[in-house]
């Protein structure tokens, strides 16, 4: 999915647009035991829990595209009937109203999932008269093109907030309130089927995780039988690793800015074209670099075989993950340098008198620890 395929999804998620008429889920203590299940009509909440319900829905879309949401593609054998699937289709088909299902989804989610303290599971069911987009982008609210049934599940915290002090004017005093239990925004959640080219795609799901360091593979594991890519800075450390480990001595200052720029300019270009669809670099595309610099044959091959590894052969990664667009850094166990990113040309490396050095052109004034000072 795209950004704007989930934006427009979380554009309905208000009192007035969406069609959800009830939400169920359960409390789970730290002992992983439900404590509690509920199963309300949202015409029955007041419009306050009900827009408090609907924001921590809103924010089971947020984030960004290949860092907090990911695309989880099914294998046709597991839309064919596998149990994992199946679930999920009974849920959607049912709007919620199937008890085993519901029991079962939760019991797979709490044996997965691994987060401390207690938590709530919240999941929903919406129906979206999909309306007709014109060739100027309009949204054409009479002309429908599909009706798109979905689940919605958001995984929340529920954390004990802080005593506060409270001051009541009527009575012209002073009142301690007690801390209570709070609901937290999302921690994960997940979105099915998948909204792709504003239709429905049976064969998708969409995942979120609040924190891309910590995106809980397990419970993508035990929810839909998939690998989940790893996290963008566990791509980022592992992309740097195979560059100098396989490249050896190819890899070069020359080699490493030439890489960085390259991505640089695909990120630039993609942002300029205004194209929804999430940037990706395949495998072939940094390959069909590393020849552009020269590397020989026999290191792009072990780079080629370690990434499949590391990554799998047909996955693909976003460039904006693998690299820092606003600067550089020259790191060495007692130095740092940060460079901007539109400047890496200042930067060089250079042997003298048999000793290695990393040259930094000065064009402007040059301070150390805040003062300025004269190079002659």
């Amino acid at each position: 999915m795209n950004e704007k395929e989930i934006a427009e999804l979380r554009r309905r998620l208000r009192p007035e647009k969406n069609n959800i008429t009830r939400v169920r889920g359960c409390y789970v203590n730290e002992k992983k035991e439900i404590i509690s299940l509920f199963d309300q009509s949202m015409a029955m909440l007041p419009q306050a829990e009900t827009e408090e319900v609907l924001e921590l829905l809103r924010k089971t879309l947020s984030g960004t595209v290949n860092k907090n949401l990911t695309d989880i593609i099914f294998d046709t054998a597991q839309v064919a009937g596998s149990p994992e699937h199946t679930l999920l289709m009974k849920l959607r088909e049912s709007r919620l109203q199937d008890d085993d299902a519901a029991a079962a989804l939760f019991e797979t989610i709490i044996a997965a999932l691994e987060l401390e303290g207690n938590y709530m599971i919240v999941l929903t069911c919406d129906s979206y008269d999909v309306p007709y987009r014109a060739k100027d982008g309009l949204l054409l609210q009479d002309a429908s093109e599909e009706v798109y049934d979905y689940l919605l599940c958001s995984i929340c915290p529920v954390r004990l907030g802080k005593n506060a002090l409270s001051y009541y004017v009527r009575e012209n005093a002073f009142r301690n309130l007690a801390a209570d239990w709070i609901v937290a925004p999302p921690e994960a959640g997940f979105l099915f089927p998948a909204f792709d080219d504003r239709s429905t795609n049976l064969y998708s799901a969409l995942y979120y995780a609040r924190d891309p360091k910590e995106n809980h593979p397990e419970l993508v594991q035990a929810l839909f039988r998939q690998e989940i890519i790893m996290p963008p800075a566990e791509q980022k450390q592992t992309f740097q690793a195979l560059l100098s480990e396989t490249l050896e001595e190819d890899c070069n200052l020359e080699v490493v800015q030439t890489v960085r720029s390259q991505l640089c300019e695909m990120i630039a270009a993609h942002k300029e074209s205004k194209v929804p669809e999430p940037l990706t670099v395949s495998k072939s595309a940094v390959t069909r670099i590393l020849d552009h610099c020269g590397i020989q044959e026999e290191r792009a091959e072990a780079f080629s075989a370690r990434y499949d590894e590391q990554f799998g052969a047909e996955t693909c990664l976003s460039p904006r993950n693998i690299v820092n667009t606003r600067q550089i850094e020259v790191k060495t166990p007692d130095v740092t340098i940060r460079v901007s990113g539109e400047r890496s040309d200042l930067v060089e490396t250079r042997i003298i008198d048999g000793k290695r050095y990393i040259l930094i052109c000065v064009e402007d004034d040059v301070a150390v620890d805040g003062v300025s000072i004269h190079i002659s």
